[in-house]
């Protein structure tokens, strides 16, 4: 019986809801790892350059479009408890590789949906597990063997943009992944040390701004503040500014308890108007007094405060994100000053430029702090024809510049299109004929799982995926090559090393490993205990 609730939402009411049993045992696991696959199933069609996007509404009627794999899944809404844990596990990923979040998720339900034959076979899922657990120690012990090394420096950077170029085939910047993927190089290689191999990603910032293409997406050498300074007549550029960070307001002292105040004459108001005065005109003096020239406030400010700052020419900009004052303190050194009166020279930092433009095809103001004296900082500024573009597009960038971090970490490669599933499939496809025990159907599933990401790409690109993958299967056995994948973009060639087709090793371990500990974790859940009455 289909029922709405008083916001509208529609929900099933089951007839005799409060005499039904959960389910528990084998029958629980089986709609555990059904409901696992159909996340894994909805999420097949994403993969690869010719992959689908996906339109997402929220309750307040927002769209998303995207093909990332992490944001789909956090958007869903999902209430599935096993469905919640494949949302866990792209999130999870995204975190630790910031690309691989669609694959992760397939591989994934393909595990748990070759665990189906096997539990009807017998096989106890403790047994599937170890199976699971063996395989995956022989694919990423071939992953080591055949993965290559690139090599790179801060001149001569063409590898890792093609690595980026990879990461973004598949996303709304394809038709800009030469331009995008060089910016997201540089942006990384600004702020990275490679002699530790170690990337500040805190001090990359991606702003957003609708107007123009992805095309004019920039990369500015500093940090932009959507603000404009808090009077018109202040200069809009400041040089070797000194700048004062304040998370205090310029207004007078308000008492926290309720209160009344009655002016009932001319006396008391002018004597009320010459005490707040006073507190504005003591603020600035301690501004002025540090040597600042330049003013940020986390807070507003009154009129009368701005018309003073202006008197004084000190330039100044209210209402910046507590994010963007920790930023400029990292990059220019400055130290955050809650009072007044803990305002000081040796906290004031230090930027080589300060200047208020119009960005985009709108005439709002930005700001843009340059020539930071403490660190290197760099912001990239993506444009777009509106809000759902810019974001997809920042969500794009964001994977290019994880691929990068990844690869100046750690330089060494395997290749994409499939080719790594592929040939890991037939190393474990061989080993599971070393293993005569039960293990050995467990083994054999896993390496049919790996498949399962070729196969999808396969499809994707319209291509008869079996007879695909089969025959890249074949030739990798006959050539003993690891670089051949699907030719997913039809360029006449499946050699991935000759199309520059390739992934981190770093992400595609993880992939692996977090794959393979979901679905041994799924597998091992008989039942799910819920408040009494919801079974």
């Amino acid at each position: 019986m289909l029922r709405f609730d008083s916001s509208g939402k529609p929900f099933i009411i089951i007839r005799d809801q409060d005499q039904k049993e959960r389910l528990t045992g084998s029958e629980a696991r089986k709609a555990n790892i059904l409901a696992a696959m159909t996340v894994a199933n909805l999420m097949k069609t994403s993969i690869g350059p010719l992959g689908m996007d996906k339109i997402l509404v929220d309750q307040d009627g927002e769209v998303t479009a995207t093909n990332d794999g992490a944001t789909i899944l956090k958007n869903m809404q999902v209430e599935n408890p096993i469905a919640k844990l494949l949302v866990e596990l792209s999130q999870g990923q995204d975190d630790e590789i910031g690309d691989g979040t669609t694959s992760v998720v397939v591989l994934a339900g393909a595990l748990l949906e070759e665990s189906l034959s096997l539990l009807e076979k017998g096989i106890h899922p403790s047994k599937i597990s170890e199976g699971y657990e063996k395989a995956c120690d022989i694919a990423v012990k071939h992953l080591l063997k055949i993965c290559d090394k690139i090599e790179f420096d801060k001149e001569n950077c063409g590898s890792l943009v093609k690595a980026a170029k990879t990461s973004l085939g598949s996303k709304i910047v394809n038709q800009y992944t030469e331009k995008i993927a060089k910016i997201s190089v540089e942006a990384v290689l600004a702020v990275a040390d490679l002699e530790r191999k170690d990337v500040r990603f805190d001090l990359i910032k991606l702003e957003g701004k609708t107007g123009g293409t992805l095309g004019d997406t920039e990369l500015i050498d500093g940090i932009i503040i959507p603000k404009n300074f808090s009077h018109p007549q202040m200069p809009k550029q400041i040089k070797n500014a000194k700048i004062a960070i304040l998370t205090c307001p310029f207004e007078p002292p308000k008492p926290k308890t309720g209160h009344k105040l009655d002016i009932d004459s001319v006396k008391k108001y002018k004597e009320l108007l010459e005490i707040e005065q006073n507190y504005f005109k003591e603020m600035t003096d301690l501004v002025k007094k540090s040597g600042a020239t330049l003013v940020l406030c986390q807070w507003g400010f009154d009129d009368e405060a701005n018309h003073l700052l202006l008197q004084k020419k000190l330039p100044a900009v209210r209402w910046v994100s507590g994010t963007d004052i920790e930023l400029i303190a990292i990059a220019t050194g400055a130290r955050i000053v809650p009072r007044f009166s803990e305002l000081t020279e040796k906290k004031l930092g230090k930027a080589g430029m300060v200047i208020e433009k119009s960005i985009g095809t709108t005439d709002e103001k930005m700001i843009v702090i340059e020539k930071c004296s403490n660190t290197k900082t760099v912001t990239i500024l993506v444009k777009g024809g509106n809000k759902m573009v810019v974001e997809e597009g920042k969500r794009s960038i964001h994977d290019a510049l994880c691929v990068t971090r990844n690869l100046i970490k750690d330089n060494r490669i395997v290749y994409g299109g499939g080719a790594a599933e592929i040939s890991c499939s037939v190393a474990v496809n061989k080993a599971s004929k070393e293993n005569t025990g039960v293990e050995q159907y467990s083994i054999r599933a896993f390496s049919q799982a790996l498949l399962s990401v070729p196969i999808a790409l396969a499809s994707n690109s319209g291509l008869n995926s079996l007879e695909a993958v089969s025959e890249i299967q074949l030739k990798q056995m006959e050539k003993e090559s690891s670089f051949l994948g699907i030719d997913c973009l039809s360029k006449g060639t499946n050699n991935m090393k000759e199309q520059y087709v390739f992934d981190t090793l770093r992400g595609k371990i993880q992939e692996f490993l977090l794959a393979t500990q979901m679905a041994k974790m799924i597998l091992k859940i008989d039942d799910i205990i819920r408040p009494t009455g919801q079974y």
